[in-house]
């Protein structure tokens, strides 16, 4: 990877670049040599009971380590990343006032944006 390290990738305090599905991985870094602009995961792997604290579905990607959450906040930013994010070829994307969700899970529909 060129624009992350393993330390961004942390659920719980423990590194959890390792439970990190490799196409995500290699999407995200295209993403974000795109944009142009720092990408600051707030999410990625989570267990299920900090999944269940955080509020997640019982279904989330995080916890097969195929998600992780973007933070953004301005307009021309999330604009940016997200063309970025199509760009590179995500699929699944969701949308929140402070935050981008994308995942390539390959139990769910493809071809979905959501808002949050």
């Amino acid at each position: 990877m060129i624009f992350f390290s393993k330390e961004e990738f942390e659920c719980d305090g423990v590194n959890c670049f390792d439970k990190m599905d490799k196409d995500l991985l290699q999407k995200l870094d295209i993403a974000r040599s795109f944009a142009n602009i720092p990408f600051k995961i707030t999410s990625s792997w989570r267990s299920e009971e900090h999944n269940e604290k955080v509020g997640g579905s019982k279904n989330s990607s995080h916890l097969r380590g195929y998600a992780v959450d973007i933070y953004c906040k301005h307009s021309v930013d999330r604009l940016l990343m997200l063309e970025a994010l199509t760009s590179a070829g995500f699929t699944r994307i969701g949308v929140a006032k402070t935050f981008i969700h994308v995942d390539v899970d390959p139990e769910l529909p493809n071809g979905v944006m959501w808002l949050y």
